[in-house]
């Protein structure tokens, strides 16, 4: 019902998720991260508790596939689960249970790993993981063409109703946390237009929040500046 990419940039650390799902608001349940420390994707039959558990055992010194390994063995259904985490080294781990919905599949790459179910292709991850190592720019961009590529190949069987894209940086909370939590049609191409309208703004927003003096103002009432 999902399929998605995790990943690190080389150059600022950042961290970031993109997924999309037939269900609805996939960007509620499934990605999950903490600035400075990793970047989980819990899908497939979600357990949204992994994301967090995973994620504290990479801050206590886990590698990712040890935090992997220790939070699937605590779980009862781990069957049906599938995970994929990066941490802030860009080291990937990843698991996809025996009861992982139709075709599946899951791959490292450099500074990346994507999985996904209910695949149209298992060939959709690959060329997810070929199209990330490829493209330069903004982590969003090579995560969003990620997504693209995969969807161009089929992406999930059936048609996909909600996407997200979420990214960590140097501050406490997302730099980045876009969803389409339902469309009709095509949530990836509505993500890609959120995003290329939040673009402009994201240092912005970033600088409202450390320094508000030094931040621009956007016109609205009572924001002089």
């Amino acid at each position: 019902m999902t399929f998605s990419i995790a990943a690190r940039c080389a150059t600022t650390g950042q961290l970031g998720i993109a997924i999309s799902s037939s269900s609805i608001a996939v960007g509620a349940r499934c990605p999950w991260l903490h600035p400075g420390v990793g970047a989980v994707a819990s899908q497939n039959i979600t357990l949204p508790a992994l994301g967090p558990e995973i994620l504290g055992l990479i801050a206590q010194g886990y590698s990712p596939q040890q935090a992997l390994d220790n939070a699937m063995v605590q779980h009862a259904y781990s069957d049906y689960r599938q995970v994929t985490c990066i941490d802030h080294l860009g080291r990937t781990a990843h698991f996809s249970g025996s009861h992982t919905l139709g075709v599946s599949n899951a791959l490292k790459g450099e500074q990346c790993v994507a999985a996904g179910n209910m695949l149209s292709d298992p060939g959709v991850i690959k060329v997810m993981v070929e199209e990330f190592e490829t493209v330069q720019g903004h982590l969003a961009d090579r995560l969003l063409a990620a997504m693209r590529a995969g969807q161009r190949l089929g992406g999930e069987a059936g048609p996909v109703h909600s996407a997200a894209l979420k990214i960590v940086g140097d501050v406490a909370w997302p730099i980045v946390d876009l969803r389409v939590d339902w469309a009709d049609t095509d949530p990836i191409t509505a993500l890609g237009l959120l995003w290329e309208a939040y673009h402009p703004q994201l240092q912005d927003y970033i600088d409202r929040a450390l320094e508000p003096t030094k931040a621009p103002g956007y016109g609205v009432p009572g924001d002089d500046r």
